[in-house]
């Protein structure tokens, strides 16, 4: 596989005397998903907002395509082809797709001083690039609050490739959606993946995970527990590490096997 998109190097972030995260390592290559998994306190939400701009690593390094960089906000990161799509979306739900599609960046038609929204354009490329990721609309017109949650993430994941995004930050993804809906996201995520966009799927779900990902990193109250490849990590070890491996297995047996 080629060489690493974006590379986190020995990550630390310091909330005045809070050790938020500690020498934290990871990196993403073209057309990879790379997993993060940790349980609830982990340091994922942290980690994910110091790798698109939200906050400067107190020490570490950020690379992107080999060379350092330092991402003063999360406009900067967009900018250089980070996108992070949130749990919440960032939508409005009675606005239509298209106009969340684009919002913020619509596109226009007519002269520099009688410049007006193109909606025939942003219907259309809303269309087809939604086309793309397998979810076929009634109408780009239609309010995106009647698009059940798996497609609303997939306009999110849509937008976010057809606006240029090297890497694909997603935070939990599937963590509110039903069997179906999940299944949906994880193909989208696997279309993405095809285009050569390094996807970094953020999770607690090892099932999930284990379903498109490439390579898994476990995070533990703010350090990485390791890196390890499909298939040379089973799905217990994985929720192991997660739940805190020989401090579970102790009260697994101080309660008697019942967790």
């Amino acid at each position: 596989m080629s060489e690493s998109i974006l590379h986190m190097d020995n990550i630390e972030k310091h909330f005045g005397n809070v050790i938020a995260l500690n020498g934290v390592s990871f990196d993403v290559k073209p057309g990879e998903c790379h997993c993060l998994l940790g349980d609830n306190g982990a340091g994922k939400s942290t980690f994910i907002k110091t790798m698109s701009g939200v906050h400067k690593p107190s020490k570490g390094e950020i690379i992107l395509d080999g060379k350092p960089i330092v991402f003063d906000s999360p406009r900067a990161a967009m900018g250089a082809g980070i996108a992070c799509v949130y749990q919440d979306l960032a939508m409005i739900p009675l606005m239509s797709v298209a106009r969340n599609f684009f919002m913020g960046r619509e596109p226009t038609k007519g002269q520099l001083l009688w410049k007006r929204y193109d909606s025939k354009m942003a219907d259309e490329i809303t269309m087809t690039e939604m086309k793309k990721m397998g979810i076929n609309l009634r109408s780009a017109d239609q309010a995106v609050g009647t698009l059940s949650g798996g497609e609303r993430q997939t306009v999110a994941i849509a937008r976010a490739v057809y606006f240029g995004a090297k890497v694909l930050i997603l935070d939990e993804p599937t963590s509110a959606l039903g069997v179906r809906q999940t299944s949906n996201v994880l193909a989208t995520i696997d279309k993405v993946r095809k285009q050569g966009v390094g996807v970094v799927f953020i999770s607690h779900n090892v099932r999930h995970a284990l379903a498109v990902g490439d390579r898994f990193t476990v995070l533990n109250r703010g350090k990485t527990l390791g890196t390890a490849a499909r298939g040379e990590i089973t799905s217990e070890e994985l929720q192991d590490l997660m739940a805190g491996g020989q401090e579970l297995a102790q009260l697994e047996g101080s309660l008697g096997g019942t967790i």
